[in-house]
Formats: C-alpha cells, sequence, structure tokens
C-alpha cells in the first residue's frame, strides 16, 4: 500500500522515514478494527478510525504515484497491482459466502463473483480496486492533457471530472475515496515535500479534539472527514518527530515498508482470531485480545510474504523478486 523504492520519487529521499511511519500507524489500526468483535466493543473508535485511516492511505498513493514513467512501465506496474488483486479479491469473495462476515457474497457464482472483483470489491481489497482506477485515469489525463497544452491545474480538474464521472455514473467507486487520491496526486505536483504541505503540530489535537466531540462529523465525504485526516496526519507527524530512534523507530518503519503483504493476508487472520475469541474472555475491555491479534497478524503476514520470497514465487505473484521490503 503505497510501496514505492527509495528513488521513484524526488521529495521522498529524506522524509521516507515519516511516510513509512504514518503507513505502519493506519495499517495497524486497519487490522485492529477489521476484527469485528473489536469494532462492535469500540464503534465510536471504530467510525472515527475509519474516517481517517483509509484515506491517509490514499492520500499518500496519490502521492507517491510516480507519472513520468514511461507508458509501458506504468502499465506493468498497474498490471502487477491487478493480478495481486485478482488472486487476493478472488479467494476471499468465494470464502465470504460460507462465513460470518459483513460483506459476504450473497450467492455463489460466476457473475456474483465477477461483479466482486470488477465493480463491488468485497473486504479491505477495494483499496487496490481503487487504487488501479485512479492511477489509470490520473496517469492517461495527464499524458493527453500534456499533449493538448493543458496546464497542471486543469489536468487536475479534468482528473477529478473522471473520477467523478466512474464513481457518480458507473459506481465502480467511491467518490469520497478518489477524492483522497486527488489530493495526494496535487500534493505531489506541487513539488513540496510530503512534511512541508502535511506539518507535524501538537496544536492539531484540540480542532481534532472537537471534531471528534460530534459523530456527524465521522464522515470521510465530507469537509469534516478531510479536516479529521489532514490533523490526524499533522498530529502522527508532530510525534513522530518526538520518538527517539530505537527499535520501536525500527518496527515502525518495517512495518511501514511492508504494508502491501500485511493487506494481503491479514484477511486469513482476523478470520482465525474469532476461533480464538474466547481464550481473552478474562479480559471485559477487550484490548489484550486487540494486541495480541494484531501482534500475530502482523507477525503471520510477514511470515508468508517470507516463505513465498524464498520459495520465488514472490514474481509470480507480485512482479517483484521480493514482496518484503528491509
Amino acid at each position: 500500500m503505497g510501496n514505492v523504492s527509495r528513488d521513484r520519487h524526488p521529495m521522498m529521499n529524506e522524509k521516507i522515514h515519516e511516510i513509512n511511519y504514518l503507513k505502519a500507524i493506519f495499517i495497524l489500526l486497519m487490522v485492529a478494527f477489521h476484527l469485528s468483535y473489536i469494532g462492535e466493543k469500540y464503534p465510536y473508535a471504530k467510525e472515527l478510525v475509519y474516517t481517517f485511516h483509509m484515506s491517509g492511505f490514499l492520500i499518500i498513493s496519490g502521492f507517491l504515484t510516480h507519472i513520468e514513467k514511461r507508458v509501458g512501465r506504468f502499465l506493468r506496474d498497474v498490471g502487477w497491482i491487478a493480478v495481486m488483486y485478482i488472486v487476493a479479491e478472488v479467494p476471499y469473495a468465494i470464502a465470504s459466502h460460507f462465513l460470518p462476515v459483513y460483506d459476504a457474497l450473497p450467492e455463489l457464482s460466476p457473475l456474483a463473483v465477477a461483479r466482486a472483483v470488477f465493480v463491488r470489491p468485497l473486504g479491505p481489497y477495494w483499496y487496490f480496486h481503487t487504487l488501479i482506477l485512479c492511477q489509470l485515469l490520473y496517469f492517461l489525463t495527464f499524458r493527453l492533457g500534456r499533449q493538448a497544452g493543458m496546464s497542471t491545474f486543469s489536468c487536475l480538474l479534468l482528473l477529478g471530472s473522471l473520477l467523478f464521472g466512474v464513481s457518480h455514473f458507473l459506481g465502480l467507486t467511491s467518490f469520497s475515496d478518489s477524492l483522497y487520491f486527488l489530493l495526494g496526486a496535487g500534493a505531489s505536483l506541487s513539488g513540496l515535500p510530503f512534511t512541508r504541505l502535511f506539518r507535524g503540530s501538537a496544536w492539531a489535537i484540540l480542532p481534532l479534539a472537537l471534531l471528534a466531540l460530534f459523530p456527524a462529523n465521522f464522515d470521510r465525504g465530507t469537509l469534516a472527514g478531510v479536516a479529521i485526516t489532514y490533523l490526524t496526519i499533522s498530529l502522527l507527524l508532530y510525534l513522530c518527530g518526538k520518538m527517539r530512534p530505537g527499535w520501536m523507530t525500527r518496527a515502525l518503519d518495517f512495518v511501514g515498508e511492508n504494508t502491501l503483504p500485511i493487506l494481503l493476508f491479514s484477511p486469513l487472520f482476523t478470520f482465525l482470531s474469532k476461533k480464538a475469541l474466547s481464550l481473552f474472555l478474562f479480559d471485559p475491555t477487550a484490548l489484550c485480545f486487540m494486541f495480541v491479534t494484531v501482534l500475530i497478524t502482523v507477525g503471520g503476514c510477514i511470515a508468508i510474504a517470507f516463505c513465498l520470497d524464498k520459495a520465488n514465487i514472490s514474481p509470480l505473484l507480485s512482479g517483484r523478486k521480493n514482496l518484503i521490503r528491509k
């Protein structure tokens, strides 16, 4: 999710740590609140987290998308995202028909599975679906727009219009999700470093707390949702700047570099975690269950990716030699 090599974006060489830190926090929150028991136990916290965590990922993805590649290279990279998406979404959709999940496939048929893959993704893999659409339209708009002599701002407006059309008329994605990718792309095109556009500030906690007092603000498709996302990123970057180098910063940096395998394989562990819930009934807060499950999920996903790397299967799945980035 948003994983790029350090030389792909000119603004990332010095500030890759902050990006990885944000990605690590967002992916850990994703795993935690994809545990249905935690979501039911803390519905207020779930709604707040759902307002900003994937929105933040999409901003980062838009910021890191490099449209200056050659056509063949860009399409190849997007194609491999599509391969990973299909390999993950198809079994998830089929399994959801038999398992007690929130967004289960109502009927098991080739048409229903195809609809889940191409129109309405199930589970966490909607991110891949949205990313593919946004990246393709981003690349196409700017490639053709620049050939036609359009300014960067005009290309962004055209991209926004296309994303709205794809969401509103075709229903292929949510415009609120696409909007955050568009914001990230616009931030990248400004030429400014990420941490100048999203400045870390302790003061962000005050307006963030005020907005969080009213659950009606927990909609990422509104101005309040955009504000919550921006303020959360600002606060997290402030906390990142206060962290001393050590094992925790190294761990978060590693997790941030490896959000892709965590996204790919985490549903397997969230499914299995329901079987272990009875072992944690001694803790009425469910926090012990959450911490242990998140730790096992992250570790398990990394272990699966490591095994795929060693078995030389990763190139067939992702188009790159190793899923694990060190």
